[in-house]
């Protein structure tokens, strides 16, 4: 049986005063929340206080992305033993931001999702279509192309300890939303992609979150479908009462 895992991505809002007060709030009011895994995903610089607010808390800390390599002369990057020396459990890796704003390739993504293996970190890794390619019909191209390439050269543990975000761009930001149905049909296809890379068990595994403009008056139905289990949230992970109203609809 799948936990529901509901992660909040911050991006590139707060300060250091108003994330400590954020994840403090939500130290403090997760404590009865053992059916759902939960984690926070601050900006880079606010990682080591957020981690020490949250300390002995049901919360998890994780970052917003990494860089391949263990060390070395990478001037402006962060490696996955620096993550893990401030307290970090996950990395999202590949999020839409930083493939479509940024240039990230499925290449660039799987390198880092092998280190991140590699260093114990586990990664949430993130796919999702173009608004056009999902109109053209291309969703299900593009989510497998994205799955081979960001996910490639993992083994069977590795693949059961890997998360996968389904985050539609045209979703994202914009307060658009995929339908219920038109979420499930997705990861019901990446469990199916999973499958015939490795087999049915290890799709049962899978952890599979949505990801795109969720908010509390529309989790529970998204949450509700079988094999969405949980959800990578934007916006509404900046407000405690927000992000634990998106909690509160993850079935138990």
């Amino acid at each position: 049986m799948r936990r529901m895992f509901i992660a909040g991505n911050w991006k590139m809002h707060t300060d250091r005063v108003s994330a400590v007060a954020l994840a403090e709030s939500l130290a403090d009011q997760s404590t009865s929340l053992g059916h759902v895994d939960l984690a926070i995903c601050p900006p880079f610089v606010y990682l080591d206080a957020v981690a020490r607010a949250i300390a002995g808390s049901e919360l998890a800390v994780g970052a917003q992305n990494m860089y391949h390599e263990d060390s070395g002369a990478y001037t402006g990057e962060v490696s996955a033993a620096m993550l893990l020396d401030v307290g970090c459990k996950y990395v999202i890796l590949g999020h839409s931001e930083r493939r479509h704003l940024l240039g990230e390739t499925d290449e660039m993504v799987n390198r880092k999702l092998l280190a991140a293996h590699r260093a114990g970190l586990a990664p949430i890794v993130c796919v999702g279509e173009l608004l056009e390619q999902r109109e053209a019909g291309q969703t299900l191209e593009v989510i497998r192309t994205q799955f081979e390439g960001s996910l490639a050269g993992l083994s069977d543990e590795q693949m059961a300890r890997t998360v996968i975000a389904y985050e539609p761009v045209w979703a994202i930001g914009t307060g658009k939303v995929a339908t219920p149905d038109q979420a499930q049909e997705v990861h019901a296809d990446l469990r199916k992609i999973i499958a015939g890379r490795y087999n049915e068990q290890l799709a049962e595994k899978v952890v599979i979150q949505y990801g795109g403009s969720v908010k509390p008056d529309n989790a529970a139905e998204l949450l509700g479908r079988p094999d969405i289990d949980g959800a990578l949230v934007g916006g509404a992970a900046l407000k405690a009462e927000s992000f634990l109203g998106i909690v509160a609809g993850a079935k138990a």
